[in-house]
């Protein structure tokens, strides 16, 4: 049996000529004869692997068929596989237009994100799995549309086993697949491995197994592994997830499934809890300002006395969350970024205002000339001015290691969209955002509500901060904060941000 198939973990497909700098990676052996064994029943089973690349899933299993798109991976593919039978081209077209049906189906599919997943075959495939009763948004990555297909082309009864990005746990535009597979499948498994399948890739890999084609499911099964180790059959250990409870209490996530029993439990009463709110309701949370050109826009007080620009024409800035106090961005705190000559002064000019005339020398510079060439600059009206800059009550971090900050504003500064810019639309709530705070569930919330990133950050996206948990004071008891903290660590761990 071989090893490997080329995942597209990245944006670009595989050639001869050096596959990793070019974004595609190998699964591992005992991964690739794992999902074989659990797809794979019979020496007569006709397996399908929509993207094949050098094809080392199907050289594991003789009568194989395995599409692929890039050139270069095909005559690969031929060669390690002879006995399966190789297309090159789009999957989708091919699927389109095939009457061949499967028993079984295993792989690595495409992982190339919606910006570069583009074109006739993004329209053909969203197009496809409609027909088929999936609807896909715009932001949608390629790796759900090809197994929906794929699950189309099993016969009934049929199985299907497949590496998968850890995003399956909590991105929206999964939630359609899981949707399908849950409707069109007796049994459906997630398999949340921690340890990195592949150590190169900020990426996480998980595994996907479904059988039982033309059945349905009220549950998922999930099972989570430290690490992965050859199974000729799928994990037993599993925990089982009412599809309506992902559905309507988790937001269609699967991460919250990863965390210690009483940490989910406690999330779970705290959210049905009738006096408790979400962030969306009391307070708006927006990303801060696009500047467009940062090193033109952002100014040190000594270019500022240099310039000669007047104090009307400039405001305070936080530029990241690195630079935020742990509590109170303050007058002391800007005194101290002022004397330390730090970039954190915005240009910020208005529209029809007549401007200085020291301005108007600085926007006639080169470097000026520049700037008025950058996108977000060349598409506004006029150049130099930045929109959207806000003086919030709050700053919330955007992406986070450790911690989440949540900083309040004393000093009217600004933010730039590195961080998340908080208006509170009703200012008593702030008692009950400090106890939120104190007892851990602030964080907590944070690491349910947002998502991990490459590199074992937090991401925390508007409608994600929008979903922060504030519970009302009388249910943060005792014991409520050690309960939370053991959920914070479970979380981190997971997406490697583990306690030194």
């Amino acid at each position: 049996m071989s090893t490997g198939n080329n995942g597209y973990n990245g944006y670009l497909s595989c050639d001869a000529n050096g596959a990793k700098e070019k974004g595609a990676y190998y699964t591992p052996d005992p991964v690739v004869r794992s999902l074989l064994c659990w797809a794979v029943r019979n020496s007569d089973d006709r397996l399908l692997d929509p993207s094949c690349g050098d094809g080392r899933f199907i050289a594991g299993h003789p009568n194989s068929v395995g599409i692929e798109l890039d050139p270069f991976a095909t005559p690969a593919a031929i060669h390690r596989a002879p006995k399966a039978m190789v297309h090159e081209g789009d999957f989708f077209e091919w699927a389109k237009n095939t009457e061949e049906r499967f028993e079984c189906a295993a792989g690595n599919p495409p992982f190339i994100r919606y910006q570069r997943f583009k074109g006739v075959q993004r329209q053909r495939a969203i197009a496809l799995c409609a027909e088929l009763g999936a609807t896909f948004s715009r932001l949608t990555s390629s790796w759900p549309l090809f197994l929906v297909v794929t699950a189309h082309l099993l016969h009934r009864g049929g199985r299907m086993a497949f590496v998968v990005p850890a995003e399956i746990g909590h991105a929206p535009y999964s939630a359609p697949l899981i949707e399908y597979l849950a409707e069109h499948f007796d049994h459906l498994q997630i398999v949340a491995v921690r340890k990195k399948l592949f150590p190169e890739l900020s990426e996480d890999c998980w595994l996907l197994y479904a059988d039982g084609k033309g059945g349905s499911t009220s549950h998922i099964k999930l099972s989570a592994q430290e690490q992965f180790v050859f199974h000729e059959m799928p994990p037993t250990g599993t925990t089982s997830v009412n599809v309506e409870t992902w559905r309507n209490s988790w937001n269609k996530r699967l991460r919250p499934f990863l965390l210690p029993v009483a940490a989910r439990n406690l999330y779970e009463r705290l959210a049905s809890d009738e006096n408790s709110l979400r962030f969306r309701e009391f307070a708006q949370v927006n990303i801060g300002y696009v500047s467009g050109a940062n090193d033109f826009f952002h100014l040190r007080p000594s270019e500022v006395e240099k310039l000669r620009i007047p104090n009307s024409c400039l405001q305070t800035t936080v530029r990241n969350a690195r630079s935020l106090p742990p509590v109170q961005v303050n007058t002391s705190a800007v005194s101290r970024w002022l004397r330390e000559d730090r970039k954190t002064l915005l240009l910020r000019l208005r529209k029809e205002e007549k401007l200085p005339e020291s301005v108007l020398a600085y926007l006639r510079t080169s470097q000026a000339m520049q700037a008025a060439e950058a996108y977000k600059c060349r598409t506004r009206n006029p150049w130099y001015v930045v929109p959207d800059v806000k003086i919030p009550d709050f700053f919330l971090s955007y992406m986070s290691g450790r911690r989440v900050s949540f900083v309040q504003n004393a000093a009217r500064c600004t933010c730039t969209n590195s961080l998340h810019a908080v208006l509170l639309k009703d200012k008593a709530m702030l008692p009950r955002i400090q106890a939120a705070l104190r007892s851990g569930v602030f964080q907590f919330s944070c690491e349910i509500e947002g998502h991990p990133l490459g590199g074992g950050m937090l991401k925390l996206e508007p409608r994600e901060a929008g979903n922060i948990l504030i519970p009302p004071e009388t249910a943060l008891s005792e014991g409520v904060k050690k309960v939370a903290q053991d959920g914070i660590a479970a979380l981190q761990a997971w997406r490697h941000y583990e306690a030194a």
